[in-house]
């Protein structure tokens, strides 16, 4: 199976009125808190607008989570929302495009003309790639431009590919993809990469990746596809272009929270602010995973999140 496909026999049947805790999002944050309501005896919705599993689906490997030394991460994500069906949880597929207050209840609106009303709401909606911004990159998606290897890095093989980040992320997947690609250039904005040693060493001892540091890139340039790459030194402006047939973007990411603005408060970049308990200003509704503000955003800290946030709100409303 790939990164993409889900099983529609998991869709269920049609929605109640009404559940305990309706959860937003189905990644390693919310499936862990949909198998924390159920054994407290709490009925539970997960709304899910891609993939069971969520974004680590889209890992080629984790090498992180305790009890597996390597799993694939679409596997990893299967056993998640495995896991949450097991007890009982109720999965629906569609976007959560409003949240809002009604008397006691929380009432969640769904792109699909469905509502449904819950005690207590989790969001836990993740983070998705943040964009370069240049010329060329959303003109070319689909057509060199990505940001998945694990999804698409079959498409690029024995081709040239340029690799755009130096964080744990960019190496990890320029790993994988050196496996498939004939080669790769790894450019980074910094002077030196980021990632954790372990992933910074599989990179710089791997003969198939080059990695060029202190430069940006301006412009994807192509006919119909992906041809090369203009990049810039940070310190001497002076242009260079590297010919490719694709370009995998990993330069950070950014909250999926557009939908919750003027409901919980956020920071400036649209993090959703919790206290200890992941719960936010508004009584009831929590925030859970790579969506709130916190120190470290894992699969090992997502999950926690998402069985603390049950555990408070299993003892505070009911």
């Amino acid at each position: 199976m790939s990164g993409f496909e889900f099983d529609l026999g998991s869709l269920g049947g049609s929605l109640k009125e009404y559940y305990d805790i309706v959860i937003i999002g189905g990644g390693p944050a919310g499936l862990t808190a949909a198998i924390y309501a159920r054994r407290a005896g709490l009925t539970a919705l997960v709304v899910e607008k891609a993939i069971e599993g969520g974004a680590v689906t889209q890992t080629h490997v984790v090498e992180n989570w305790p009890g597996e030394i390597s799993i694939e991460g679409q596997a990893l994500g299967q056993k998640f929302a495995d896991h949450a069906k097991h007890f009982g949880a109720e999965f629906h597929y569609a976007f959560a495009q409003k949240v809002y207050i009604d008397g006691e209840y929380k009432v969640v609106e769904l792109d699909d003309g469905n509502k449904v009303k819950a005690k207590v709401v989790i969001i836990a909606t993740g983070t998705q790639p943040r964009k370069l911004g240049v010329p060329g990159e959303s003109e070319f998606r689909g057509r060199g431009v990505t940001y998945c290897a694990a999804c698409d890095g079959y498409l690029f093989k024995d081709k040239d590919v340029v690799v755009v980040g130096g964080g744990d992320s960019a190496c990890d997947e320029s790993h994988f993809l050196s496996k498939i690609v004939n080669s790769i250039t790894m450019v980074q904005n910094l002077p030196k990469l980021t990632a954790a040693k372990v992933l910074q060493d599989r990179v710089l001892s791997n003969p198939k990746i080059k990695v060029i540091t202190n430069h940006i890139v301006k412009e994807i340039r192509g006919s119909n596809k992906v041809e090369e790459v203009v990049i810039v030194n940070n310190e001497t402006k002076e242009e260079s272009v590297i010919k490719a047939d694709g370009v995998f973007i990993y330069v950070g990411l950014v909250p999926q929270t557009e939908a919750f603005k003027g409901l919980v408060d956020m920071n400036d970049y649209g993090y959703i602010i919790t206290d200890e308990n992941m719960e936010t200003n508004v009584p009831g509704i929590y925030a859970v995973g790579d969506i709130r503000i916190k120190g470290l955003r894992q699969i090992v800290t997502a999950a926690a999140d998402g069985a603390i946030a049950v555990e408070h709100a299993a003892k505070k409303y009911f």
